[in-house]
């Protein structure tokens, strides 16, 4: 059977999908089917039987919108994805959604679909590759070794996270990372030559890449060879592969008609016969499924590494124990105990620390007891905390440690370190100002939606920051951040609860964010009784006798002034309780008995303290409360004096609370 007839399977498997859905991308996966015929009947190493096998390849289709040509790679070559889901394309609970989605679909490494992305966290992918072979591999037990393969389009590389991702893939040679450039010159718009005429093969080999250029995408056997030349590279490789999109439909292929609109009933039709496919819809040949078929290549090639692995481990089995713990995200047994003694001790000692100073002291206690730490930093490891006691930088010509400066690529750093998450063993952080997060959402709300466990270290937080003036003070960061389902946002307000969120950060499945201040804060007044409720995100800091009459809700630089409100008020007689919330999307998971503890119903007078947009407080205080934050931009000047100039103050605070008593 020829390679292009089993290229024209997946063809039309992804046009009978997108058809009967009327919905979804023909062009790209009628115009990539050889080079994926090539790549994964040729040298994709995997196992359908096991999708989650750890030395397995790693394919991302950074194009996510071709995602029917994954599905029908995965159908075909025997993963748990039957010719119903394919039916059930783009179908509400379907296994076949619009874009690839990791953990709906067995055999998807990532969820791809803004475009760039999926390019970019390969590279963390590939990064996590090399720094576990550098760490785990002794002579002749090659544990860690494979390749991660990336079908990028145009539209990727037009993106400009896909570059800053590629710049630092060529410093730091990652050999064994493979993209595949489907070059059709064609996107929504049409033809890509009024807009995308750089030089791009010229682009990637000044990063430092390999490239193979003009190669035929619909030769199979061109791709294969090309692809088998970039195993031999000592960099990553870019290979060139010139499409037509919307290959073999007579009247839409090479045009923008095919990018994101099904052929047609006639045009389909039109293509099956163009392409020589006598077989009705959804329908495929035994002998097709027979030579796609991986499941006996991809058992055999696990059972081969589990053999190699069980005579690595019979040889070092403590290393192997340790490397079973990394890949598998065990978290050290002793870890809660080494963190809850230091909150103990911090609590105890009470010193006035910036915030993003607590966070690098408590990386110094961290690090030598969680070992799959990793950081990373958008050129400001001073500046943010993230480079520990114990970092040791990597580098092209020592890829054997736990952290990477990434320079001025904020949006890079922060896919890279997804993929690193995805690829397993490591826990990646990266830093840089809360303002940038910015250029940081599109892939930390891919980290929120994939589960990635990340942690985003992001400070500099508020107006705090002062001489810098509005452009470095954010406003809306925070609670926009808040926003994003399944991402938790820690907000302390001291080194003590700084502690307390990198615990979470740790334990919880899922990406976090921890906001932290440039300016030194003080230490909160608590008793060791009160540090577990902490991890409940929301608690009572201050209390008074009896029922409050008045709930003051405060998170980071604003609980010291709201505790001085307090004592203030209450030396007038008032009855006031401080609630340090600096996780609300913790304590909104708490149970209502214990939000209830906290935030009383019957106590309508409350007061909310935020150097930020106010919006998201009012489900807290209610239309009887008020909201203390930001309305505006900052400004610059000294942050002492910025703090009174927009009425984030004490005293602001005990006069919205006497107005409210009709004082």
């Amino acid at each position: 059977m020829s390679r292009k007839e089993l290229a024209n399977a997946l063809r039309v498997l992804s046009m009978d999908a997108i058809e009967k859905a009327n919905s979804g991308h023909p062009g790209a996966p009628l115009g990539m089917a050889d080079m994926a015929e090539a790549l994964w009947r040729g040298f994709l190493r995997h196992n359908p039987a096991n999708p989650a096998w750890y030395n397995r390849d790693r394919f991302v289709l950074s194009n996510g919108h071709a995602s029917m040509l994954l599905y029908a790679l995965l159908h075909l070559t025997g993963y748990r994805l039957s010719m119903d889901d394919l039916r059930r394309f783009r179908q509400l609970g379907s296994k076949t959604p619009g874009h690839p989605e990791l953990g709906v679909t067995p055999g998807v490494e990532m969820t791809t679909g803004p475009l760039g992305q999926g390019l970019a966290t390969a590279v963390g992918m590939a990064l996590a590759e090399k720094l576990l072979a550098a760490e785990f591999n002794r002579e002749g037990f090659p544990i860690v070794d494979h390749y991660t393969y990336v079908f990028a389009g145009d539209g990727c590389l037009m993106e400009g996270v896909s570059q800053e991702a590629a710049s630092l893939a060529g410093v730091l040679n990652l050999a064994k990372l493979i993209v595949l450039y489907d070059q059709n010159g064609i996107s929504i718009d049409g033809n890509t030559d009024g807009w995308f005429a750089d030089d791009t093969p010229a682009r990637f080999r000044a990063c430092g890449w390999d490239v193979i250029d003009g190669v035929d995408g619909h030769d199979g056997e061109a791709v294969a060879s090309a692809i088998a030349a970039a195993r031999t590279a000592s960099r990553p490789t870019l290979i060139c592969c010139r499409t037509t999109i919307g290959y073999g439909a007579p009247k839409k292929s090479g045009t923008a008609g095919c990018h994101g609109s099904p052929l047609g009933e006639e045009e389909a039709a039109a293509t099956r016969k163009a392409l020589g496919w006598p077989f009705p819809p959804f329908e495929i040949p035994k002998p097709v499924y027979d030579a796609w078929d991986a499941r006996k290549e991809g058992a055999a090639a696990e059972k081969k590494w589990n053999e190699l692995f069980a005579a690595y481990k019979a040889k070092w089995p403590v290393l192997a124990d340790t490397f079973e713990q990394r890949i598998t995200g065990q978290i050290p047994s002793d870890l809660d105990e080494t963190i809850d003694a230091y909150m103990a001790k911090l609590n105890e000692e009470k010193n006035s620390v910036a915030t993003r100073v607590a966070s690098k002291n408590t990386l110094d206690h961290l690090a030598p007891v969680l070992p799959s730490l990793f950081g990373l930093s958008a050129d400001l490891s001073g500046s943010v905390g993230t480079k520990h006691a114990f970092a040791s930088p990597v580098n092209a010509d020592k890829l054997h440690g736990n952290y990477l400066f990434c320079g001025v690529r904020e949006f890079g750093m922060a896919a890279i370190m997804n993929g690193m998450a995805l690829h397993g063993g490591f826990l990646p952080y990266g830093g840089t100002f809360l303002v940038f997060s910015d250029y940081e959402r599109a892939a930390i709300r891919l980290a929120a939606l994939m589960r990635t466990r990340t942690v985003f270290v992001l400070t500099h937080d508020s107006i705090g920051v002062g001489e810098d003036g509005p452009t470095h003070q954010p406003v809306e960061h925070t609670p926009s951040l808040r926003l994003i389902p399944g991402l938790t946002v820690w907000r302390p307000c001291d080194a003590v609860e700084t502690a307390a969120a990198w615990k979470s950060s740790i334990k919880t499945t899922g990406p976090s964010c921890l906001v932290l201040t440039r300016q030194n804060l003080p230490a909160q007044p608590r008793s060791d009784a009160q540090l577990p409720d902490i991890m409940r995100g929301g608690y009572i800091l201050k209390d008074c006798d009896g029922m409050p009459e008045l709930i003051l809700i405060a998170t980071g630089s604003e609980i010291q002034p709201s505790m001085e409100a307090a004592e203030n008020l209450t030396a007038k007689g008032y009855a006031v309780r401080v609630v340090s919330m600096p996780c609300t999307e913790l304590f909104d998971s708490q149970d209502a008995a214990y939000r209830e503890t906290v935030l009383p119903a019957a106590v309508r007078r409350r007061i909310a303290v935020e150097a930020a947009a106010t919006d998201g407080w009012w489900k807290y205080v209610g239309l009887d409360g008020d909201v203390i934050g930001m309305h505006s931009f900052g400004a610059s000047g000294p942050a002492p004096a910025l703090f009174p100039a927009f009425g984030i103050t004490a005293q602001a605070v005990v006069e919205r609370a006497e107005a409210m008593f009709g004082e």
